[in-house]
């Protein structure tokens, strides 16, 4: 049985034929197509998608020099654009430096009537404020140091010794409230029937000055030492059952007036009542406004008749 053969190897001196001009045009043009569908590739590659990332969020993307979009960087020339003011309605304009500090957490808009005066007042409160928070330095000799008088502690409240000139650590001022808790100008004055002048008078009772808690535009808070305005008290009333008396008396006084004025409303009540019930019944009251006599049938009689004419009544008269 005869096995296929290998077909013979052609000559290593035989080489291809050469291109005709058609194909190397062809060849060059098929040369050129790829090279654009590279660069293509490449610039897709190379400029941002506009499809969303994985974060549902647009990629960033480089606005270049040539951009014509109206909202694009460094064109100051342009106008602004149109506002569509059923969505968003008006402009609002804000002027920080005319903003006010609420101290609540939030700017307020400076309203029309603080004016330039009342800004001043209120920067001087705070500067009142800020002068009794100042905290004197500490010496490094123990016995310099001002101590507690109750426990003797280095740890003293600064603003209760600068201010009511009392030597007081916070823990026994928390531990002591009916001796060193802080009464404000109102319980003052209620309570300890203190008046005005006493209580402006920085030397016979020193207060606290705080922010107004009511509103920031209002006087600063004026808080007194307990122990203090206590003393006091005693030095003007004589003793505390003295005050007592004092709180009753007036307390009963007031409940008087106050008795007096509500009869004295009810009483005037009571007349316009009275008033007001007789002159509807006088309003209600009906006047006959008659006719003419109407003579009786005959008139031998020398009677006849007048009728009214709104209700119809009827009354007999001599006629002469």
């Amino acid at each position: 049985m005869d096995r296929p053969s290998t077909p013979p190897t052609l000559a290593s001196s035989s080489r291809p034929p050469p291109l005709t001009l058609e194909q190397l045009k062809r060849v060059e043009i098929n040369r050129l197509k790829a090279k654009a569908r590279l660069r293509a590739t490449q610039e897709a590659e190379a400029s941002p998608s506009t499809e969303p990332n994985v974060n549902k969020k647009r990629p960033l993307t480089v606005t270049s020099a040539d951009n014509t979009s109206p909202t694009a960087p460094g064109r100051k020339d342009t106008a602004p654009l149109p506002r569509d003011t059923r969505l968003m309605g008006r402009y609002l304009d804000y002027d920080l430096s005319k903003m006010v500090d609420s101290r609540g957490g939030f700017l307020v808009e400076d309203r029309p009537g603080i004016d330039e005066e009342e800004r001043k007042r209120l920067k001087a409160r705070e500067r009142e404020r800020m002068k009794q928070n100042l905290d004197p330095p500490m010496y490094l000799d123990p016995t310099l140091n001002p101590k507690c008088s109750e426990c003797n502690s280095m740890d003293i409240d600064h603003t209760f010794k600068n201010i009511f000139k009392v030597l007081i650590c916070n823990k026994c001022k928390d531990a002591h409230p009916e001796k060193y808790s802080l009464l404000t100008k109102t319980e003052c004055k209620d309570d300890y029937l203190l008046t005005d002048p006493e209580l402006r008078d920085e030397e016979l009772l020193p207060h606290l000055l705080k922010a107004n808690p009511h509103k920031a535009t209002w006087n600063n808070m004026m808080l007194y030492l307990r122990c203090q305005v206590e003393s006091h008290a005693v030095t003007k009333w004589g003793s505390l059952d003295a005050l007592d008396a004092e709180y009753g008396r007036r307390a009963e006084e007031k409940k008087r007036k106050k008795s007096k004025k509500f009869e004295e409303a009810l009483r005037d009540l009571r007349k316009k009542t009275r008033e007001g019930v007789w002159q509807k019944r006088r309003d209600e009251e009906h006047i006959h406004e008659f006719g003419e006599v109407e003579e009786d049938e005959g008139g031998e009689s020398g009677s006849g008749r007048q009728r009214c004419k709104d209700c119809g009544f009827e009354i007999e008269v001599e006629v002469f």
